[in-house]
């Protein structure tokens, strides 16, 4: 904490000092180009009250050498960003040391829990007919945990802030920061987040308060060509899109800094890279040609999709992994798991168990280790269109859950793989790339159009068709894009108004869908989805005074967001943004699909009436919104709570 609070000391007064004009960094040394911002952004969440109130200091700095090491024009350029986000202590009620709190679970139609529990037949964590709340003795030992060190409080049921988690598999998930609970904590760097790591997120073993820092050179060949090289942090930026990447896949992203709809600029998670690019200029056939290579050498990093207990993180999958790593390391209470005849009671419903360590959950993450990420980029312009062709290969960047691993029979006590059940490991396996882009200005129309396609082989996806609940598929991603710049007399007869609009789609080459007896199962993720984009922006008061709205729709979840904001440059200084991010459509609302609760995985004690043979693991596809129904609900549906009022204000020096 005193090296965090140095560093914050160093660069905040520099920035803030800076800002104020009692340091005037140029005047220090002119050969130096100096810059930076001071900014508070401040969201107030419906529901939940304060979910970002982030103090960020950013200081930018570049300075060119001339001719050095053989190089002309070589630069050294740096950028480095601090942030405090008081959220964590300013409503940690919701978000800090206090969230969460005791929580029961569902016993879907069973009577004899009703009778047991009164009202709904709900059952306390850790108090389940099947487990610790049965007769002493008559309960198998996988199906009891210790309740003193995995205790009913600072809990939220899973999905419980994106939709009522009702009549599907739903576990408790510890919500409060891993230095106040560190349940569901033990994925060494990955997702273990304390308080500290929350409010700073920049001061890390990575440095990420080191946004840039590299230096940069040109070598001539020609007398119009030229060997370009950039080492060190940095991000390399292949595409042109909005909100979603095709292209722009080579840095991670940190979508818990505010999910999709930061700008890319901010989000990205800048990498230890070295790039040369041959560039030849114009040629005989080409306006303009340049090649280039591109090698991470860095630590992989994935993408930052938040943990249980933060205001942000996407498809709530920082929820989902922090509650199965609870399960395995120290038991957990699964609702509407076990068919109440499984265990002999007269019921036709459904019913929690408590489940011992070691029988479910995530037991561990796999990080790869190798620093063999990397491609090559064609790029270039022909008869003013512009294009690119691309290869790159690097590891998945989203989390794969894989199956097939050592467990307990929970009613049995054997170890073994078994088929079907919901205990993984973590994995991030290799992809490949190929890719391509074009963009043109068309004069008829006024517009520039953008495409992107890529092509990518080795991606992971969850299935519950296959025993190991995951299959590997090739994946076509495309973009189109339009830019054009459109006079809208009744709303300014002056100055035209930037209207972009995009369409993503995503095709899964090798996507399985199958009809059980009680519904659908395979992959969850759409074989087909398309998800469209659109920003009007406009300009008043000589280009000082500027509203604009972005929308955003998922065609297949059926959910979108609507996000009108004014951006105010008051002056060279001072920039204020006010606005709102509103959800509409269907969210998780009816996202449901097979959850694996009738999976069988221990035949014959999980076989449901509908198994045709008791003793074959496999589902009948009785589903539920949780957990996988947030595959289906995308971003945007599984955000469908987050309705924010947003107030930014930036000083500029």
């Amino acid at each position: 904490m005193r090296k965090i609070n140095k560093m914050l000391s160093a660069l905040g007064s520099t920035a803030i000092l800076a800002g104020l004009g009692l340091v005037n960094a140029q005047a220090q040394d002119e050969e130096w180009d100096m810059a930076g911002f001071v900014e508070n952004a401040t969201f107030y969440r419906d529901g939940a009250g304060i979910s970002k109130s982030r103090n960020t200091g950013q200081f930018e700095f570049s300075k060119d050498f001339g001719k050095k090491f053989g190089m002309n024009n070589f630069r050294v350029s740096g950028t480095l960003r601090a942030t405090y986000d008081a959220v964590y202590d300013i409503n940690d009620d919701e978000y800090g040391k206090n969230a969460g709190g005791p929580r029961s679970f569902e016993n879907a139609g069973s009577t004899t829990a009703q009778a047991i529990y009164g009202g709904n037949g709900n059952s306390p964590w850790g108090q389940s007919i099947l487990g610790n709340g049965g007769p002493p003795g008559a309960v198998p030992p996988g199906f009891l945990f210790d309740v003193s060190r995995n205790p009913n409080q600072g809990l939220k049921v899973l999905g419980e802030d994106m939709h009522n988690p009702n009549a599907g598999v739903t576990i408790g998930v510890p919500v409060r920061p891993c230095d106040k609970d560190s349940r569901g904590c033990g994925l060494d760097d990955y997702m273990d987040f304390d308080t500290n790591d929350l409010r700073f997120p920049e001061f890390n073993d990575q440095l990420d308060f080191i946004r840039e820092l590299y230096f940069e050179g040109s070598v001539p060949t020609g007398d119009m060509s030229e060997l370009f090289f950039r080492v060190g942090k940095q991000q390399v930026v292949w595409g042109r899109t909005d909100l979603f990447r095709v292209l722009d896949i080579i840095n991670p992203v940190d979508y818990s800094r505010h999910n999709i709809y930061d700008e890319l600029e901010d989000i990205r998670i800048p990498q230890w890279m070295a790039t040369a690019e041959y560039r030849w200029g114009a040629t005989e056939i080409f306006d303009d040609l340049n090649l280039q290579l591109v090698w991470n050498f860095d630590e992989f990093r994935p993408n930052a999709l938040g943990q249980g207990g933060t205001p942000y993180s996407i498809l709530d999958a920082g929820s989902f992994f922090r509650a199965m790593n609870n399960c395995w390391e120290n038991g957990c209470t699964v609702s509407n798991f076990v068919p109440a005849g499984a265990i002999g009671l007269d019921d036709p419903g459904l019913i929690a168990a408590d489940f011992a360590p070691g029988v479910i959950g995530i037991r561990q993450v796999n990080l790869p280790d190798g620093h063999d990420q990397g491609g090559i980029k064609l790029e270039g312009v022909y008869n003013s269109v512009g294009f690119s062709l691309n290869y790159y290969h690097y590891y998945q960047q989203l989390p794969v859950l894989r199956g097939d691993i050592v467990s307990m029979n929970a009613f049995t006590g054997e170890m073994a793989d078994w088929d079907h059940l919901i205990a993984f490991d973590i994995d991030f396996p290799e992809v490949d790339l190929f890719g391509g882009s074009l963009d043109f200005y068309v004069d008829s129309l006024k517009t520039v159009f953008r495409v992107e396609t890529t092509y990518t082989q080795g991606e992971e996806f969850a299935n519950t068709i296959e025993p190991d609940l995951y299959s590997e598929s090739d994946v076509f991603r495309w973009v189109l894009g339009i830019d054009r710049n459109t006079f809208i007399p009744i709303l300014n007869k002056n100055r035209a108004f930037l209207i972009s609009g995009q369409v993503f789609g995503q095709h899964l080459l090798d996507h399985e869908l199958e009809r059980a007896p009680l519904g659908d199962i395979g992959m969850p993720d759409w074989e087909d989805n398309y998800t469209m984009t659109l920003l009007v922006k406009g300009w008043y008061k000589s280009d000082t005074i500027s509203p604009q709205v972005i929308m955003a729709y998922d065609y297949e979840a059926g959910a979108g967001t609507f996000a009108p904001s004014v951006d105010w440059l008051i002056n060279d200084n001072w920039r204020l943004i006010v606005g709102f991010n509103i959800k509409f459509g269907d969210g998780m609302g009816d996202q449901e699909f097979d959850d694996c609760r009738t999976c069988n995985p221990f035949p014959p004690f999980t076989a449901t009436p509908a198994h045709a043979d008791p003793n074959q693991s496999g589902s009948v596809g009785l589903s539920g919104i949780q957990p996988l129904g947030r595959f289906r609900s995308g971003p945007l549906g599984s955000a469908s709570e987050e309705d924010e009022f947003q107030v930014t204000l930036r000083y500029r020096f």
